[in-house]
């Protein structure tokens, strides 16, 4: 990292999910060191079940490491972060709720919003409104998720999940079960989002095209154990647009990772091949 203190930062973070598994070293995620700049956006991509979802608990403080420290924003995480939205691959939609009284519902919940929710309701509408417009659904404020397509409500999370204004927003596979069309809508979308209000972002995805379009930094995570064993800097210059994904230089970038996750395949299929503690910078 420069000079600049890191919003991030994970320094030799191990865990076990109890205390036996602690006792017999069986770590679900191991030597996990990430140091993310002030309004970095990174995502972490690598094969299912290595670690990519443990990462993220970690991240938001629902997890505890058993080994090294995590610091957001210069404090210690020592449990669930306040300054965090979460939006996952289902939605999640109250059914009963309509699209407004979905994106106000962490500010019925979350203090400080919770205690001066009924006082400060018509700012937090007006909020709410200027979010649901920016991806593109004024005038869906009184629907219900029912009426809504599965890209209409994942837009709705994504609105929920900023309403408090996080500094850190995590997202875990998101646009995964959407259309290639929609999915791509919603890359856009979220690449406005965070080029007008910075806050950091941390993306779990299993789509490679994904991860370099959006991100300033792609990581690359082994098979369990997962650690990081590749760090990637999107040298393109950002906010990028969707035609940039038919360039060569974007091919190479999505085929060099693929090649990375290719070779984690067959070092786990063949175990006599060595593994390595060290994170290659490429």
């Amino acid at each position: 990292m420069s000079e600049e203190a890191a919003f991030v930062d994970f320094q030799n973070v191990w865990l076990a999910y109890n205390e036996d598994l602690l006792a017999q070293n069986h770590f679900a995620v191991e030597e996990i060191n990430l140091q993310a700049k002030q309004g970095e956006f990174i995502a972490i991509v690598g094969p299912s079940g290595c670690g990519k979802s443990t990462f993220m608990k970690l991240a938001t403080g629902l997890k505890m490491p058993s080994k090294g420290k995590i610091l957001i924003d210069g404090k210690p995480v020592t449990g669930p972060l306040k300054i965090s939205g979460m939006a996952f691959q289902a939605p999640s939609l109250l059914p009963w709720r309509t699209t407004m009284n979905n994106v106000l519902l962490p500010l019925e919940i979350v203090e400080p919003y919770r205690s001066t929710f009924k006082s400060n309701r018509a700012e937090y509408e007006a909020r709410a409104r200027k979010l649901l417009q920016t991806v593109g659904l004024a005038g869906y404020e009184d629907k219900f998720p029912w009426q809504l397509s599965g890209g209409m409500q994942q837009r709705v999370s994504i609105c929920r999940a900023l309403i408090h204004e996080p500094k850190l927003l995590l997202l875990d596979e998101p646009f995964g079960a959407l259309d290639a069309f929609t999915r791509e809508e919603l890359w856009c979308i979220l690449r406005d989002l965070h080029a007008m209000q910075k806050f950091n972002v941390i993306l779990v995805t299993h789509d490679l095209r994904e991860s370099v379009f959006l991100a300033d930094t792609v990581y690359v995570m082994s098979k369990s154990p997962g650690r990081f064993v590749v760090k990637k800097h999107i040298e393109m210059p950002a906010p990028r647009d969707l035609e940039i994904t038919y360039t060569p230089e974007f091919g190479d970038i999505v085929h060099e990772l693929r090649g990375h996750i290719g070779s984690i395949r067959q070092a786990t299929a063949n175990p006599i091949t060595a593994s390595t503690n060290t994170v290659a910078k490429v």
